[in-house]
């Protein structure tokens, strides 16, 4: 008898000869980069099935395009929700600490050395003492000395007895305030690119469907190899 086993394919695979036994039955697999065919082979038939069924193959005997695919997309998923679970783990304890604040700038008012939407750390003035140069967050106050916000520039004269002339990078002119160490919240030692674009409610809530939904798709493409 001569049989072609995997009907259609462009390579010539067949198996010849007559079984000994009549329930005998013979799983076959082969496999390249473009994928795995697998059928059992009975005396009466030949049916395509997968290996998986029968075996427990280990995941090293072969890689096929999907498979490949597949394991990069649940490795890329896992490793953005490691970062992501750390940095919220991160600032949720450097929050209620208090030695380091996290502040998300909304404006180009310091652009180009910091962005909307970059993340700034943030010292406190005892730990990190403000001087000219340095990039501070100070409560800006109105005249009866009612607070406005809270502004990120750069300290560019001035002193802590008399005040600091504090200017955005990207303004034109100073800021008209003046602030004292007890206006100044912190001082900035390190920025984070764009990550506030990330963690705002809107982008998370965007983020965190996107990222439940590939996993399910890396996860069935998982089962599926």
């Amino acid at each position: 008898m001569n049989r072609d086993i995997f009907v259609g394919d462009h390579e010539d695979v067949r198996i010849t000869g007559d079984s000994e036994f009549e329930d005998s039955k013979v799983l076959l697999t082969i496999s390249n980069v473009l994928g795995e065919q697998t059928v059992l082979i009975t005396p009466n038939e030949i049916i395509p099935s997968k290996a998986k069924m029968f075996v427990q193959a280990p995941k090293e005997r072969i890689v096929t395009g999907t498979q490949k695919t597949g394991r990069n997309l649940n490795t890329a998923i896992k490793y953005v929700g490691y970062l992501l679970s750390a940095l919220l783990i991160t600032f949720s304890l450097v929050s209620t600490t208090g030695l380091v604040k996290a502040r998300i700038v909304l404006t180009g008012s310091m652009s180009p050395t910091i962005d909307p939407g970059d993340i700034v750390l943030l010292a406190k003035p005892a730990q990190l003492v403000p001087q000219v140069g340095s990039i501070v967050a100070y409560t800006a106050r109105r005249f009866d000395g009612a607070p406005v916000g809270i502004f990120t520039h750069r300290i560019i004269g001035g002193d802590a007895a008399s005040g600091f002339i504090v200017k955005g990078d990207n303004n034109p002119t100073p800021d008209v305030q003046h602030p004292r160490i007890a206006d100044i919240s912190g001082v900035q030692f390190f920025t984070i690119p764009l990550l506030g674009k990330i963690l705002t409610p809107k982008m998370l809530i965007i983020l965190v469907p996107v990222l439940v939904g590939f996993w399910f798709i890396s996860d069935a493409l998982k089962d599926d190899n």
